[in-house]
């Protein structure tokens, strides 16, 4: 699609004039209740009749719960006297259909769908969670902690499921030679133990054949930590997830707080920092509440356990001198006695319980596999193995059971693009969609018919709604708002909530026939000083590449005044995250950005926004370009587009300069550290300096460890290329900040100290976190952003 197509599309999705009067940096840093709420997680009354949403208070951080009536629009406030009435969200369903159960407020509850009553199965200081049906929908099973109890419907009584101790079991006694001495010589003492083992005996056929007694307790040992577990819906089978309770998750530094109600100074613990300690491996305990066993479950049957994916990037850091470590042997080959550790990242049961899908992951993040239980040889069968030399994508990996209950489906990023997969346990994987588009949050309706699904199959940046048959077919679009944040399937299938947002309005609640049609909106929450506000037109380009051959779609922000034969200064924005997705048509995370690019060019700038290589939406190859190298790939497309701007868009190619915060700043300081002959002057917002300080998750999937790949964050880290600074330099952190930490500016600032710098500065807000909060740190960070650009670029 031309550039000039896309924004003749973009026209008709947003106001065409141009604000009567530019915003000021008072508004567009303030407070965003002026703007009004965006709606938040809709859902369905298990009757289907209304629709639950969610919506924050103006001067305050409490949602509201609403309930509107899709079918008159009549919208009101679930006040405390209704609550007493109303549905909870994630409900589920009977088999038969006449019951739904859901948590509300940390309680079970449970609604007859013939009556409409409404019945309270807890109601306690604990919180419940994971409400299912029993498998003969005779009861509701529930969790509490990492607990399972049993609400028997007929007969109101509440029952643990299990009894699941990290202790030694006091029933295990080691073979004594003193004790065995006693027991030979003393016939009496033979026959008190054989008494007593009797009554045992007969205490435990009780126990098994007398339903109204609470279970036996299962007993896993002292050295355990149990992370979660998952109860069968036909209460047979438990699964337990463990980990050593020894394992050292790795030093803990403090974070310090300057400005306090106390008046000292005062600490909280910060996270762990990347490579200090991995995640601690798992393992996984199938426990027979029948029969009153617990295995461990094998992993050494998984594809690829044993082997080593780093092997080679020690090989290559040694070779460069970087690692003084010398291999045992040679690493690269396979080591049946150490296989790789794992985590469980979720386990689903279906419908009867018949069968469980396991999905784990390797700990270094280069494969995921969907695994069943053999129940009678206690072993894991795989059914399905993502591998990926970079790392695998955690956005990607929904998986879950038909509603028959006997085949699989799940997400999968194998094709390069996220797309949907069905398969029969032990059979072959079949592909329900392809093609260069991302699908997400896979629902299927009631009757598992038909999968709904989140994708961007028309353009990038353009996101509706699609459903395609479970046994597959034809990927039926149902939506044309091009802007669709998420979406809840109505509890009988015959209708869809939807959040669907514009470039200029939050998120509002809307509703769609489940096979197609237009959409209606059911709310308008922007406050009336923001509607009297008319943007202007959102321009989406698609920016050349000199580098891959895709283009680098982007936002372009002109003067509405926009004279060719002039030469404008240029302010590059780089989105935050990484991963993340800012030019699509949808209402962006970064809503004050935009309006303060709107506010640039009523002063004379043009701003691009690009999503560069590692950007969401655009695919396997995309997202991994950046794999040991962070900040080059990006980087090669903030100058391609820099170069465009010059050649297309009147720019002055010496007065060009970019901000951005988190990743964005990173990209800000690798900019203005390695291309200082293009970018004139750069705003590092909360930005990460040396990625060996970052946390473990996200870095490691990108960087390896430092103690494996020290080489990828040599090249990586902008703290490493701080000698190349030439143009104007802004730094600005909150100093509570518990994700990107505060010392990484200080490093850094302390770095361009020692270097002799001479042209930046370091703004440190002492009561903000990563995200700023509050309206007057708003606008100082970004009333220094201003005069920087201006100082420099004007």
């Amino acid at each position: 699609m031309t550039r000039f197509a896309i924004a003749a599309l973009c026209a008709l999705l947003s106001l065409s004039a141009a604000p009567v009067q530019a915003i000021t940096l008072d508004q567009a840093m303030a407070n965003p209740d002026w703007i009004g709420p965006a709606v938040e997680s809709p859902y369905w009354s298990v009757d289907g009749t209304a629709i639950y949403y969610s919506l924050k208070r103006s001067g305050s951080g409490v949602r509201d719960l609403h309930r509107i009536n899709p079918a008159n629009g009549e919208d009101g406030v679930v006040d405390p006297a209704m609550m007493a009435n109303a549905d909870g969200r994630n409900a589920v369903f009977s088999a038969n259909r006449q019951r739904a159960a859901f948590i509300r407020n940390g309680d079970v509850f449970v609604r007859e769908l013939a009556s409409g009553m409404l019945r309270q199965v807890t109601r306690s200081q604990e919180t419940e969670s994971s409400v299912q049906f029993s498998a003969d929908d005779r009861a509701v099973h529930f969790r509490v902690g990492n607990d399972w109890f049993t609400h028997d419907l007929a007969s109101g009584v509440n029952a643990p499921a299990a009894i699941v101790l990290t202790e030694k079991d006091p029933a295990e006694k080691k073979s004594d030679d003193l004790g065995d001495l006693q027991l030979r010589l003393f016939s009496t003492l033979r026959e008190i133990k054989a008494e007593r083992e009797t009554k045992k005996t007969i205490e435990e056929a009780f126990r098994k054949g007398d339903p109204t007694r609470a279970p036996a307790p299962f007993y896993l040992g002292t050295e355990v930590k149990i992370e979660s577990t998952a109860l069968s819906p036909d209460a047979r089978h438990l699964l337990i997830v463990t980990r050593d309770k020894a394992y050292d998750d790795g030093k803990i530094a403090k974070l310090q707080h300057y400005v306090t109600e106390s008046g000292y100074e005062e600490q909280e613990d910060e996270r762990v920092r990347v490579g200090r300690n991995l995640p601690a491996p798992n393992t996984l305990w199938l426990l027979d509440l029948v029969a009153h066993t617990q295995e461990k479950l094998s992993l050494a049957e998984l594809p690829g356990i044993n082997e080593d994916p780093l092997a080679k990037i020690r090989t290559e850091n040694r070779k460069a001198g970087l690692l003084k470590d010398e291999p045992a042997k040679d690493d690269s080959k396979p080591d049946a006695d150490k296989p790789r550790g794992v985590t469980v990242a979720e386990q689903v049961w279906n419908r009867d319980g018949s069968q469980v899908a396991v999905q784990l992951r390797a700990i270094d993040n280069k494969d995921r596999w969907i695994a069943t239980v053999d129940f009678g040889k206690h072993r894991l069968v795989n059914q399905h193995r993502l591998t990926d030399p970079a790392w695998i994508n955690w956005s990607f990996n929904d998986f879950g059971w038909s509603r028959d209950g006997r085949s699989l489906w799940y997400l999968s990023e194998e094709s390069g693009y996220s797309q949907l997969y069905t398969k029969l346990p032990g059979g072959k994987a079949r592909a329900l969609t392809s093609g260069k588009f991302e699908i997400s949050d896979p629902q299927l309706s009631a009757d598992g018919r038909w999968f709904y699904v989140r994708a961007n199959v028309e353009a990038p940046y353009a996101y509706d709604l699609y459903r395609i048959a479970s046994n597959g077919g034809t990927l039926e679009r149902i939506t044309s708002v091009k802007g669709m944040d998420g979406f809840a399937v109505s509890p009988d299938g015959s209708r869809v909530a939807l959040q669907q947002s514009t470039a200029y309005v939050p998120a509002q609640l809307g509703v769609v026939a489940a096979s197609g049609g237009a959409s209606r909106q059911l709310t308008d929450t922007r406050t009336d000083a923001y509607k009297a506000l008319a943007w202007p037109q959102l321009e989406i380009v698609s920016v050349p590449s000199t580098h891959v051959k895709e283009p680098i779609y982007s936002k372009l922000y002109k003067p509405a005044d926009f004279d060719a034969t002039k030469k404008y200064p240029a302010v590059l924005f780089v989105h935050g995250a990484g991963y993340l997705q800012n030019t699509e048509l949808g209402y962006p995370n970064y809503f004050r950005e935009q309006m303060f690019h709107n506010l640039l060019t009523a002063q004379g700038y043009v701003v691009l926004d690009m999503d560069y290589r590692a950007s969401a939406g655009y695919g396997r190859d995309w997202r991994t370009a950046i794999y040991r190298q962070m900040g080059h790939p990006e980087l090669e497309d903030l100058i391609d587009g820099a170069n465009w701007l010059v050649a297309n868009h009147a720019v002055d190619g010496k007065r060009i300069g970019l901000y951005g915060g988190s990743y964005g700043g990173f990209m800000a300081l690798m900019a203005m550290f390695r291309a200082p002959e293009v970018f004139a002057a750069g705003a590092a917002l909360r930005p990460v300096t040396d990625w060996t300080s970052y946390n473990h998750e996200y870095t490691s999937n990108i960087l390896n460890t430092p103690q494996d790949d020290p080489m990828a964050y040599g090249r990586s880290s902008p703290i490493e290329f701080a000698g190349g600074l030439k143009g104007g330099l802004l730094i600005a952190h909150g100093m509570i900040d518990d994700n990107v930490l505060f010392q990484d500016s200080v490093r850094l600032y302390q770095r361009l100290i020692e270097l002799r710098k001479d042209d930046f500065e370091l703004a440190g807000y002492p009561l903000e976190r990563h995200g700023f909060v509050h309206a007057d740190s708003w606008y100082d960070e970004y009333r220094r952003i201003l005069k920087l650009f201006e100082t420099h670029l004007k």
